[in-house]
């Protein structure tokens, strides 16, 4: 069977090769016999699937020694109560910045365990640009900072003097890196806690990764869930109940497609390139346009509209049918979206563009 090209925003598509090794092991792995769904997590076979995950994602993001990897169950979402609830007491104050739904829906969390200062933004659900940095307003006694490196929603991402502006702070930065964890180069060490959704550039949904400084470990709050508090992973090799075995392993498969394919510096230019293609083509035309600031756009969701929006019902019937699929953009915004995640090639983005130039012309 064909393959089609799978633009959704979450589950996402995974690199074709990832797909096929699983599917070649999926009944025996590697001569034993079960499939490493079956296999218990603390048999020494699985533990070497897990510690070679871990190593493969260190070694692609670089991470420092002085970080600890966790892998959690409840993916991002469960983290919104767990950073504050480790990091900050109830009458502490917490700084987010909001720029967009996923920012608001982490910060009405936070609310409920300490003191939120938004920095800038929450005057509109689906800004179309990062709030100007000169109305940032941030509290000097405050315990970290969070930041939503991509509204995914929107295709919104924090450029570098966003970044700048945060760090110089001097406060511990917080960040939600779902939507375009390794789609680029990133120095680890200038955060506190990276926290990552697997479902768009990592593997399957229900699995979220946690990268934290040791130094923040052990500060939780009294109160704070056994399996919300960052120790209790941190001890266990993120093994105190019993982990989303098979999502593990889908995972590190695609840690080591990344090492394969060069790392994430050669798929970082791979992701700029198909992101300036798609973008380019919506620009220069008539019929498409993309609403979002040009110097702030996402690389990893390219979302657009049609002039003509009685159209949207035939361009995705048409589209699904060209076998480019899950284009339709989020209910909350509307449109349509392309997330473009690292594992969608850059035939994917060719064959759509084809489609939209075609549509146009019969749709003029």
């Amino acid at each position: 069977m064909a393959r089609a090209f799978n633009f959704s925003a979450g589950p996402a598509m995974l690199p074709e090769a990832v797909m096929r090794k699983a599917e070649s092991e999926f009944l025996d792995w590697q001569g034993t016999g079960m499939s490493v769904m079956e296999m218990s997590h603390r048999s020494k076979e699985y533990m070497s699937v897990a510690h070679k995950m871990e190593a493969d994602l260190r070694e692609v993001m670089v991470i420092p020694d002085n970080y600890k990897v966790l892998f959690i169950h409840g993916g991002a979402s469960m983290q919104f109560a767990a950073i504050p609830m480790n990091l900050a007491q109830q009458n502490d104050t917490v700084d987010y910045l909001n720029t967009g739904v996923w920012s608001t829906k982490a910060i009405k969390e936070a609310s409920r365990f300490a003191t939120v200062n938004v920095i800038a933004g929450g005057q509109e659900a689906n800004p179309t640009e990062v709030p100007s940095i000169e109305d940032w307003n941030f509290s000097k006694d405050a315990k970290y900072i969070h930041i939503c490196s991509n509204e995914t929603i929107t295709g919104l991402e924090l450029q570098d003097e966003h970044f700048d502006a945060v760090f110089a702070q001097g406060k511990p930065v917080i960040a939600d890196m779902s939507s375009n964890i390794m789609c680029r180069e990133i120095d680890v060490s200038k955060y506190a806690m990276i926290y990552a959704g697997a479902q768009k550039n990592i593997g399957p949904a229900g699995l979220a990764i946690v990268i934290v400084r040791q130094d923040l470990l052990g500060n939780a709050r009294s109160d704070t869930p056994t399996l919300l508090n960052w120790d209790t992973y941190a001890e266990n090799e993120s093994m105190f109940n019993t982990p989303a075995t098979y999502a593990w392993y889908l995972a590190g498969l695609v840690f080591d497609w990344i090492k394969n394919t060069g790392g994430v510096k050669a798929i970082s230019k791979i992701n700029e390139s198909k992101a300036s293609k798609l973008y380019d083509f919506i620009d220069a035309s008539d019929f498409y346009s993309n609403s979002i600031k040009v110097s702030e756009r996402s690389w990893m969701n390219v979302t657009f509209n049609l002039k003509n929006t009685e159209l949207d019902a035939d361009f995705l019937e048409q589209s699904k049918s060209a076998g480019l699929l899950s284009l339709k953009g989020h209910k909350a915004f509307g449109g349509m979206r392309a997330s473009i995640y690292n594992a969608m090639p850059e035939e994917g983005i060719d064959a759509l563009i084809d489609f939209m130039k075609k549509f146009a012309l019969e749709n003029a």
